[in-house]
């Protein structure tokens, strides 16, 4: 499943000045998103329409993307059924740890060179804000029809569900020249994190909380470079990984009955989970650092070679944004309520598969093909002649 250590030369990682951005064709994006944003559909041979030359997608970061999001949906298939199971929130709190920071950190990393240019600000708006105000107003109809809400109003200051990653995306960007400017941005991000984590005042508009939380994972992508990847695949770094997942799921088994599910969703402050404000920043610095090592330990497995799975990285984004429709739906029909043997672990490891699957066709290129007017809309119309250019 992995390189030998000679392999890292065989497959460089992208230079530096490299850049993947949601919508950008030719190039490999960032998310999932997804993931985090996750990924433009484009084929590789596609010139970018800022006739810029195309780039060739790295095999590796496509294998991250995939796998982070069938944790994500995985992990999203739980809910409803693991709290008959300790295990089964052992398992789902130490995916939540790490999934979503893993996700915002190759987002940040491929997010360096975003510069306000007018090309790259329409490629935000097409790639990141066309997409968050189409499933956004999809899924709250979605909620509607399916009875789970009597308003039929859409607001697209109130992210729901799976949409808040496209809006915080949105936002990191917006102000990633900011971070490149910052001598030491990253401690600046994490006392940002730190503040809002017991400022309860900060409300629910645009999912705050969790843009300004999860923000350090963001700012620490911008600030790495490849050789960051090569040192994480080195071999001993894969071997600790074994012990680390181990020891992870140990203290999560122990923590399950006793640790609120709050502080891994990153919504809140600690105020609103009934906790003292300074265990705000506490658990700020203490979470941030679980889901650093974790990542670690994620990224050193993830094969660097071409997989069988390697071109639906390409389709994150979609499996992302329509694998919500899935998970909520079978709630709102009450499967999950019928067969309540879904909790057992025979069911879990059922759901487990089902979700696994669902969102792996889910970003195959027939679906990213379909959704390409939604998730990377052409939209010159919009924008004033060769603004690209400039």
């Amino acid at each position: 499943m992995f390189h030998a250590p000679n392999a890292i030369q065989r497959a460089p990682l992208p230079s530096a000045n490299q850049e993947s951005e949601p919508g950008r064709r030719g190039t490999s994006t960032d998310v999932a998103a997804p993931p985090a944003r996750v990924t433009s559909a484009a084929p590789v041979a596609n010139r970018p329409a800022d006739g810029s030359p195309a780039k060739r997608r790295e095999a590796y970061f496509d294998n991250v993307k995939y796998l982070a999001i069938v944790l994500v949906a995985v992990a999203h298939s739980w809910e409803p059924v693991m709290d008959g199971s300790r295990t089964a929130r052992a398992l789902y709190m130490v995916a939540y740890t790490f999934h979503m920071p893993a996700f915002i950190i190759i987002s940040g990393y491929f997010s360096r060179s975003f510069d306000m240019s007018a090309a790259k600000v329409k490629r935000l708006v097409t790639g990141v804000a066309v997409p968050y105000v189409v499933f956004e107003t999809a899924y709250s109809l979605f909620r509607s029809l399916a009875g789970d809400s009597d308003d039929w109003s859409v607001s697209l200051l109130d992210p729901w569900f799976l949409t808040w990653f496209l809006v915080a995306l949105f936002v990191w960007r917006l102000t990633t020249p900011i971070w490149q400017a910052l001598r030491h941005p990253l401690p600046v991000a994490l006392v940002i994190a730190m503040l809002a984590s017991f400022s309860p005042s900060i409300g629910d508009d645009l999912d705050l909380q969790r843009v300004l939380q999860f923000l350090p994972f963001f700012v620490l992508g911008l600030r790495l470079r490849p050789e960051h990847f090569r040192l994480v695949h080195r071999r001993e770094v894969r071997l600790l990984a074994v012990p680390l997942f181990a020891g992870a799921v140990a203290l999560a088994y122990w923590a399950a009955p006793r640790m609120q599910l709050g502080w891994f969703y990153r919504s809140s402050s600690a105020q609103e989970l009934d906790a003292p404000w300074w265990s705000g920043a506490v658990m700020t610095l203490v979470m941030f650092c679980a889901a650093l090592l974790l990542t670690v330990g994620f990224l050193a497995w993830v094969p660097r070679r071409r997989m069988w799975f390697t071109a639906l990285g390409a389709g994150t984004i979609c499996g992302y944004l329509l694998h919500g429709f899935l998970i909520k739906g079978a709630g709102y029909a009450g499967v999950f309520d019928v067969y309540d043997w879904l909790a057992e672990p025979v069911g879990l490891v059922l759901v487990s598969v089902v979700a696994a699957v669902a969102v792996t066709l889910m970003c195959t290129p027939p679906v990213r093909r379909a959704l390409r007017a939604v998730t990377e809309p052409d939209m010159s119309w919009a924008f004033r002649r060769n603004s690209a250019r400039r």
